[in-house]
């Protein structure tokens, strides 16, 4: 199966978006609420568009589209009914744009959806402008060389309450097996060196957020 795609109505270049978003034949993609007008401004059509209405313009709504409209008052985020969505149709791997900036507390809730993703057997990446957020639970995560460009920087937070056993190696900066408590910012602004790198957490979770495109 392939990966579930939503676009959310936060912060969103759309020159940027243009070039990294791909969707395949196996992909949904979801378009929730006000990321429907980021689709239509770089000419692009989602499966599914998904939300109250309340951030989009209703002229965007055409006959054409798939729309599944939810009620202003509820528990759920757009953004997490769109995940909904996805985990419901069978999809474990997840990209979210539109996730971040705008309002902060928005921002916080789809940075809760990793945790929500994670949760549920899933795996969630959050793409912003610059930047890509992930969560990793008592387990490594390996990066090429390829990848590592030198001077990129990444920076991991405890999330969730303290991480046991964390590591930092082909890092500018290294941990080894360490305790990243979630009061203390140790992690933060560490650098690629241009060859492979690997973060671990033995025991807990690592918000990890990575710059560059």
């Amino acid at each position: 199966m392939g990966k579930c795609i939503i676009i959310g109505a936060g912060a969103c270049d759309t020159k940027l978006l243009d070039q990294r978003l791909v969707v395949k034949n196996e992909d949904l993609c979801i378009a929730a609420d006000g990321g429907l007008d980021y689709l239509i401004q770089i000419g692009r059509t989602p499966d599914l568009v998904l939300g109250d209405m309340d951030s989009l313009q209703a002229q965007a709504l055409t006959d054409s589209l798939q729309v599944k409209r939810l009620p202003i008052e509820k528990d759920d985020t757009d953004m997490l009914a769109a995940i909904k969505e996805g985990l419901a149709a069978g999809y474990e791997q997840f990209e979210l744009y539109g996730a971040l900036g705008g309002r902060l507390d928005h921002t916080l809730a789809n940075i809760q959806c990793l945790l929500y993703l994670l949760n549920r057997g899933a795996e969630g990446t959050i793409v912003g402008d610059h930047v890509t957020l992930m969560l990793i639970k008592d387990t490594k995560m390996c990066f090429t060389a390829a990848f590592c460009e030198k001077g990129r920087r990444i920076s991991v937070f405890a999330f969730g309450g303290d991480a046991y056993g964390v590591s930092e190696r082909g890092l500018k900066y290294l941990l080894d097996a360490v305790t990243v408590r979630q009061e203390f910012p140790i992690g933060v602004s560490n650098e690629f060196i241009g060859e492979a790198a690997e973060v671990e957490v033995q025991r807990g979770m690592l918000l990890l957020c990575i710059e560059g495109d």
